[in-house]
């Protein structure tokens, strides 16, 4: 069994595991929330190379506080900022125009829990491939235990080595390891899939 995150625009190797667990994958809603972790940020690819996106939270340093319970900073222009840095990275990319269409709606919208734009996005990911999710989410906090591998603690060391695909900028910039799944899907729509299935966990 796995237990992961609820994430905004999960990395590589996030939704490897969420795809290959299939109803042994766990999203675990009732964790408390980790700062500077990607329940509230990614990784997007820029010419310049990877460039974090962050959604800005109501009391963010406030310890011990349900994931569930995490509000959006709505005073700040988060939204239209992440949509710029999107349009800049990705507008020239293969799928962006499919992919555009699916997501413009998620930055027009003004969202107030966290747990409900990661919930919309994650289901947009899932859109986009054309497949329908099997993980469960568990509203309970899930103990770690001996067998169930936790993907929850942000500082577990990772052996994953994303596999090589297209990026919009390799001829100025190295290729940036376990990006964004937002990234993977602007490059390779939904022969994603394949690339997923074959990631080595």
């Amino acid at each position: 069994m796995t237990i992961l995150p609820l994430t905004y625009w999960g990395n590589i190797e996030y939704f490897a595991n969420l795809l290959q667990g299939g109803e042994e994958a766990i999203i675990d809603l009732g964790e408390n929330y980790v700062k500077r972790s990607e329940r509230n940020r990614t990784e997007i690819v820029t010419p310049t190379g990877g460039m974090v996106l962050s959604v800005p939270l109501i009391k963010a340093n406030r310890p011990r506080t349900p994931m569930r319970d995490m509000r959006i900073d709505n005073s700040k222009r988060w939204q239209h900022q992440h949509w710029v840095a999107i349009l800049s990275a990705y507008r020239s990319s293969p799928y962006f125009d499919y992919i555009a269409d699916r997501i413009a709606p998620i930055y027009e919208r003004e969202w107030h829990f966290l747990t409900d734009l990661n919930r919309e996005i994650l289901q947009a990911e899932f859109d986009i491939l054309g497949i329908e999710p099997k993980h469960q989410f568990s509203e309970i906090y899930i103990e770690p235990s001996e067998g169930l591998i936790d993907l929850r603690d942000k500082k577990r060391e990772s052996q994953f080595c994303s596999p090589q695909y297209f990026q919009m900028f390799m001829d100025r910039t190295p290729f940036v390891e376990n990006a964004s799944m937002l990234d993977l899907l602007m490059c390779e729509g939904r022969e994603a899939i394949s690339l997923l299935d074959s990631c080595q966990l």
